[in-house]
């Protein structure tokens, strides 16, 4: 039963990382085998999988890939309005070293949009930037997917937490506090590794240790300070905002200068006025103010907003509940609309405005197949029962040895659906009452159900999902089997270091 429920996993990996088939093919083929399994071997009848397949598609359409969409056509939008033709030269003038930017769009802009959004615009937006002022486009996509692990926990401002904490009745700013502590060790660690992948070499840390080190000390710091005082909701931002202040300082007050990894230099050097900066940048800060105006922590906006809604019962079989469509109060809707309005700012006419959205969306068209199908997928495999079956089996393998695999449970979550959330609602509760099983004590339960969240920040490097919003970013259809490749190879040393993070840390919290 073990290996039938874990056979569209095994495909999905053999598919993408060994017979190098594009995602939007393979995705297709393990919802048919998750279908199969489903109905034959775990009693699914007919309608329910097919409800559950619905259900899937809803999912991914409002709002997945929304978002998807919304996120690229706002930098898509950017490029036709020549705004980000300003964006690039203002970062550029940080730096003319591809490594400093990589880190100051990758990690600190990218964690930023994490925090706000979520759903994949850190990786389609940063990584388009990259690529954008001239770094390598599959390089940009690698150091994306790296950059976009860890803020994962506290995603579309906190939510995976603020999820767990309903799943399991733990306190959200507990978990969030936990889940900060153990991501201290990865989040310094990261900024090194994605430099380190830039340059090809420990040899591209020379001159950028100081920035390395402050870039991740800040973020964790700033996160961990946010998370025990105020809540999961603003951690990842007020991390990510510290990381760039960081970075910037480093380097004005440290210059790089390395011709080795210099970018080309810019003919026109007229300076940026302070005007021309701000319409540059307008769709992102409208994105900021919109996201934040709507989110829990002003709940004058955000509460009437969330009534605007239609909750339909897709799914009627054990465990469905009715899948609720927010019309207003959801990211790709304002993301949208703060791309439209900026657009405007920049002086580019709604027809064309409309022209970029439609040819956005069709040149999305294979991320879209793949997007809607790994959802689809992933809820056939929870309803049917195979999600459960993966994870009851590694208890009952592990014992009192769980702790060490419970991120590693997180993990798979994300990888099946792209989602810290997704995976919080799937795993959240096992997670508690696998700590009990095993006798551990309240405190500890908070400690292991944390490290569901922080083991899905290891899973969306590898997610089908995440690996195709980054193809989409970059344009360069059929490289998934390389960037999974390469995630996979991160997301190992990755699981394990978080598995003897969460084993050793009970003692210490217990």
């Amino acid at each position: 039963m073990f290996l039938i429920a874990l056979s569209p996993i095994l495909w999905l990996i053999i598919a993408l990382s060994v017979l190098k088939i594009a995602a939007y093919k393979a995705c297709p083929i393990a919802l048919v085998i998750a279908l199969t399994a489903g109905i034959f071997v775990n009693d699914m009848t007919i309608p329910h999988a097919v409800q559950a397949t619905l259900e899937g598609v809803a999912l991914a359409c409002w709002p997945i890939l929304l978002v998807i969409i919304a996120a690229i056509f706002t930098y898509n939008l950017t490029l036709q309005t020549k705004a980000m033709d300003t964006i690039k030269k203002m970062l550029t003038s940080v730096s003319n070293d591809r490594r400093v930017l990589i880190l100051l769009i990758g990690w600190g802009f990218g964690g930023f949009l994490e925090g706000m959004a979520g759903f994949g615009t850190a990786v389609a937006i940063p990584a388009g930037m990259l690529a954008g002022i001239g770094v390598n486009p599959v390089l940009a996509a690698m150091v994306c997917l790296i950059a976009n692990s860890v803020p994962t926990a506290y995603g579309s401002i906190g939510i995976p937490i603020v999820t767990l904490g309903n799943v399991t009745g733990i306190d959200p700013i507990q978990l969030a506090t936990y889940t900060a502590l153990q991501l201290i060790p990865l989040t310094v660690l990261c900024p090194f590794l994605m430099v380190i992948v830039a340059s090809h070499s420990l040899k591209g840390l020379k001159g950028m240790v100081l920035m390395c080190l402050a870039a991740g000390v800040g973020f964790s710091a700033t996160e961990l300070a946010i998370a025990m005082f105020m809540g999961p909701e603003l951690a990842v931002v007020g991390g990510s905002i510290v990381a760039m202040a960081a970075i910037i300082a480093c380097a004005k007050l440290f210059p790089v200068n390395d011709s080795e990894h210099a970018l080309p230099p810019h003919d026109d050097e007229a300076p940026i006025t302070a005007g021309t900066a701000v319409r540059a940048w307008m769709p992102f800060i409208l994105i900021f103010i919109f996201l934040l105006m709507t989110s829990k922590l002003i709940p004058a906006i955000h509460d009437p907003l969330n009534l605007i809604k239609t909750s339909v019962l897709i799914y009627d079989g054990p465990g469905g509940e009715p899948y609720t469509f927010t019309w207003l109060a959801t990211p790709g809707v304002l993301i949208l609309l703060a791309a439209f309005i900026g657009g405007t700012i920049q002086g580019a006419g709604f027809g064309s405005m409309v022209g970029c959205l439609r040819r956005t969306a069709w040149n999305l068209r294979f991320t879209i197949i793949t997007i809607i199908t790994v959802i689809a997928t992933a809820k056939v495999m929870g309803y049917a029962g195979m999600t459960h079956e993966i994870a009851e089996t590694a208890v009952a393998a592990t014992g009192t040895m769980y702790p060490f695999i419970a991120a590693f449970i997180g993990s798979i979550g994300t990888f099946i659906t792209g989602s810290a959330t997704s995976s919080c609602v799937l795993f959240g509760k096992l997670q508690t009452d696998s700590a009990m099983a095993i006798g551990a004590s309240e405190s500890v339960q908070a400690w292991i159900a944390a490290s569901n969240p922080l083991g899905a920040c290891a899973g969306k490097m590898i997610s089908p999902q995440n690996i195709a919003i980054a193809v989409a970013a970059i344009g360069t259809v059929g490289c998934e089997g390389k960037l999974l490749y390469f995630a996979v190879k991160i997301y190992i040393p990755f699981v394990i270091i978080m598995g003897c993070i969460v084993y050793f840390g009970q003692s210490l919290v217990g």
